[in-house]
């Protein structure tokens, strides 16, 4: 396809709308949607920690793993998995001002976690890593922001070692035909386009190399984000008062533009 955004804006957006998200979406720069069950039930913040337990387990992520999060935004759950689980991690993040955040976190965190943890400003479509560097790669909410998603797919499996894993999460667009209220307040707010669709991405996977070991379609859980984020930037502080009105609008939106099958959402498990 033709791509409509350059990286640049993408990297551009995420520098000025830091300081937003943080007050709205997570004041440690958590920027991800969740995986709402009975244990969350509509709390936002559980659910994204929800995702991160699954994403995790499925992934196979243990100690001895050697991990690169593509698309590590403020590290936070970098730092989480590198906590939690002790294995290495690396992060990298196309925006500075993000990256930046990581590593002042990082500075906070014990000698243990220090070691084992380092963050890289840089593009997904050019890793700034050696081939078979790494046992696991991680992304959340990221590749749909890259305008060329095949590199950053030939990137990650090059990176990876032999029989290494790729957990990721993802955008999709269902159907080709979207209305203005999508266009308006998911496409183009988010710098965002796409030909994937559940399957289609699916085969740009094995086109990469990869083999699929599952695929989750979430979307019903991006619309329980959306509706749980309108619900907080209608409640937001007055320091963003109109950056939140709009949001409150945007993201009420978003989650009809998901019934609609409009965007949608889904999690893969891959091997190389």
């Amino acid at each position: 396809m033709q791509h409509r955004y350059a990286e640049s804006e993408t990297e551009a957006y995420y520098d000025h709308e830091d300081a937003v998200y943080r007050a709205l979406w997570d004041k440690e720069g958590t920027v991800h949607w969740g995986l709402f069950d009975e244990s969350t039930g509509r709390e936002f913040m559980a659910a994204c920690r929800n995702l991160n337990r699954f994403m995790s387990e499925h992934g196979g992520i243990t100690s001895n793993s050697k991990l690169l999060d593509v698309g590590c935004g403020s590290g936070t759950t970098a730092l989480w998995i590198s906590r939690e689980l002790g294995c290495r991690v690396s992060g990298l993040d196309l925006s500075g001002v993000r990256i930046d955040n990581a590593r002042k976190s990082l500075t906070a965190e014990s000698a243990d976690v220090q070691g084992r943890t380092d963050f890289h400003k840089g593009s997904a479509t050019d890793l700034p890593f050696a081939e078979n560097t790494f046992s696991h790669a991680w992304s959340q909410a990221t590749i749909y922001h890259v305008p060329d998603k095949e590199s950053v797919l030939h990137e990650v499996y090059r990176v990876l070692e032999p029989g290494g894993t790729f957990v990721f999460d993802d955008l999709i667009k269902p159907r080709p035909d979207i209305s203005e209220a999508a266009r308006k307040f998911v496409y183009e707010r988010l710098l965002y386009d796409t030909d994937f669709s559940f399957q289609s991405y699916q085969e740009s996977l094995r086109t990469a190399g990869f083999e699929i070991i599952e695929a989750h379609d979430l979307s019903d859980h991006l619309k329980t984000s959306y509706e749980c984020l309108s619900e907080l930037a209608s409640a937001g502080d007055a320091e963003h008062r109109e950056r939140f009105q709009y949001l409150t609008e945007a993201y009420r939106e978003t989650a009809l533009a998901v019934t609609r099958q409009e965007v949608g959402w889904a999690m893969f498990v891959c091997r190389k």
